[in-house]
């Protein structure tokens, strides 16, 4: 199972991503998180501390790995270097553990300033797609708000596309601009889980707009969550409504694989 979840900024795909991946993890499943957010807030709603996620180095910032794997140095860097790197050893090698859930942290390339940055893009997108193509773990990707790190053909072997949104007209828009951009990509199956929703009028206005069949699920507003972000403790132990409705809508995606 391959799964990419993405959404703007504060919409709550971390939240997902991370009770997706520990629930999947209770299974007895091998599951794999990828942070691939520039926020990188993965690790600590899966329950890392503070102090474990400082351990953790961003595959973008392993100057000296990318260099190695891409063939760059300071007289080739940003004109000549492999496009087809090793990776296979990557995620095992660099990912950290718990409760159950492997975190591989894939951070982002910056490019103020800093010229040509094409071997960490070539590195990020071929990690990517070995993940999605040759893992066969359970594979959760916390994406950035857009598919810059899926290729057509990596995009086409995801198995479930998800957009976070809230009840709102500008962050259905979000759906509405990725949906046929995902399509363009090869993405056979995308959907809408909506976070912080208040009520019946939330729940009927994002039926209206989206239909019930893109929805996989509600995930009501809910202090637990907010008061875990606070205290920088993992929603999946905190909050055992958020996990039960989100535990729903696992079950929905494994019923929609099943049928495909």
């Amino acid at each position: 199972m391959k799964i990419a979840i993405t959404g703007k900024g504060g919409v709550g795909k971390t939240t997902l991503a991370a009770v997706l991946a520990r629930l999947y993890a209770e299974e007895g499943r091998k599951v794999l998180a990828v942070d691939v957010d520039p926020d990188a807030n993965l690790g600590a709603a899966l329950g890392f501390t503070e102090a474990e996620m400082q351990d953790i180095t961003p595959i973008s910032k392993m100057k000296e790995l990318i260099a190695e794997r891409t063939g760059s140095d300071n007289d080739s860097y940003g004109r000549f270097f492999k496009i087809n790197p090793r990776v296979d050893d990557i995620p095992d090698r660099f990912s950290r553990e718990k409760h159950g859930v492997k975190l591989l942290v894939m951070g982002t390339v910056e490019t103020g300033g800093g010229g040509c940055v094409c071997p960490e893009h070539v590195m990020l997108k071929r990690v990517i797609s070995h993940l999605v193509i040759a893992r066969d773990e359970v594979v959760i990707m916390d994406m950035e708000a857009g598919l810059e790190h899926l290729g057509r053909g990596t995009a086409g072997m995801v198995d479930r596309f998800i957009v976070v949104v809230e009840p709102g007209e500008r962050s259905v828009q979000t759906f509405f601009k990725l949906k046929p951009l995902a399509a363009d990509l090869g993405v056979r199956q995308v959907s809408v889980v909506a976070n912080k929703v208040r009520g019946i009028a939330d729940e009927e206005f994002l039926k209206t707009r989206i239909g019930e069949e893109g929805l996989l699920g509600f995930i009501h507003y809910n202090e637990g969550i907010v008061a875990a972000d606070r205290q920088g403790l993992a929603p999946f132990d905190t909050s055992a409504d958020a996990r039960e409705e989100i535990r729903k809508i696992k079950e929905r995606i494994n019923s929609m694989a099943e049928e495909e």
